[in-house]
């Protein structure tokens, strides 16, 4: 396959340039062109010089040098009107979804990082599909432009909040995202700042350890679920692999190293883990901690049998968890017409396949 330059940071692209004889110049042209002004065939540029459009014509046109810019498999837009679901197609024919979500004067993109996930948590589809591959850099940054080529064409102001939350756990494929991380938040181009970005994990904790030390600035989400070690463990089998205990103290030496809160998600199932007690255990597992608590209402899924929980179950653990000092969030669900959960929409095309 060849090499694409979605996959390049502004430096590499910039000695690519040089190396093939052009000015560097031609360097902030084609990241414009790419990032900036997010056009899928940069030789629809009418304003190309002549240096740099002959050597786009040639690499691109001899396979030396590709473009991720993925067709659309599916296109779904939820009845709620504000959120739109996409399944891209990758060139291996792997599909991946992205989700654009609208607030008030705001969008969001929810971007894949693999392929299906390793991590196996019992209730998410993706988890339930198993792991195929990792995503490249560019696979990664192409949800993004796509998005935001979506948003510029409806005359929106475009991107403005990241959630690495899609299909795969981001951390299980640090460098890529991190680089694509690198790229997404250049000011050349895409230009979407650190702090609107989150990075979720199941508690991949030398990922966590390796942000804290890096000192990326990005938000980091933490996906919970449960409060003690057997809970966690029949939720999310990586719990095995890292146990709660590492996982909060890796949290707790994150904070102290980078001073910035962490965002626990904890998905709400009826009579599993939604009682005033689970909470209350929450806040003790917590404690000292600089965290945000967010919860989220199950999204059900053919793989697993639990429901989410009651309205009134939902309130009442938010309460105990705002009465112990903790900022608390009951998310809105958004999409759920759509299978707009973790993975849901790619689960359902493949069980479909099967079927015929």
């Amino acid at each position: 396959m060849p090499q694409s330059f979605h996959d390049l940071t502004f430096d590499q692209l910039r000695e690519l340039i040089v190396a093939a004889g052009l000015r560097p110049a031609h360097a902030g042209t084609l990241w414009n062109t790419l990032h900036f002004k997010a056009m899928a065939d940069p030789l629809a540029r009418e304003d190309l010089l002549p240096p740099l459009r002959k050597w786009l014509t040639q690499v691109l046109g001899d396979g030396s040098w590709s473009l991720d810019v993925p067709p659309v498999s599916s296109d779904t837009p939820s009845s709620d009107g504000l959120t739109h679901k996409f399944l891209l197609r990758m060139a291996d024919a792997q599909e991946i979804e992205t989700v654009i979500m609208g607030y008030p004067g705001r969008h969001t993109a929810c971007v894949s990082t693999q392929a299906g996930c390793a991590m196996g948590c019992v209730f998410c589809a993706t988890g339930q599909m198993g792991f195929v591959r990792h995503l490249r850099p560019g696979e990664i940054v192409a949800q993004v432009l796509h998005a935001q080529r979506i948003l510029k064409a409806k005359g929106e102001k475009g991107l403005r909040n990241l959630v690495f939350m899609g299909m795969g756990e981001p951390l299980h494929n640090y460098d890529a995202v991190m680089t694509a991380l690198d790229i997404i938040c250049d000011t050349r181009g895409l230009n979407i700042g650190p702090s609107k970005i989150s990075v979720s994990t199941v508690g991949v904790v030398p990922g966590i350890l390796r942000m804290a030390a890096e000192n990326r600035p990005y938000n980091l989400a933490v996906s919970l679920h449960a409060a003690t070690e057997e809970e966690r463990a029949k939720l999310i089998p990586a719990n095995q692999r890292w146990p709660l205990a590492e996982l909060i103290a890796a949290c707790r030496s994150y904070n102290a190293q980078t001073g910035r809160r962490i965002f626990f998600a904890w998905t709400l199932i009826h009579g599993v883990n939604d009682t005033p007690e689970h909470a209350r255990r929450i806040a003790e597992l917590l404690h000292g901690l600089d965290a945000h608590i967010n919860l989220i209402p199950l999204n059900r899924t053919e793989g697993y049998t639990g429901t989410e929980s009651s309205d009134a179950a939902a309130d009442t653990f938010h309460h105990i968890l705002q009465d112990a000092g903790f900022p608390c969030t009951i998310r809105q669900r958004r999409g759920i017409d759509v299978a707009a959960g973790c993975g849901q929409l790619k689960a359902a095309r493949q069980s479909r396949r099967k079927a015929a």
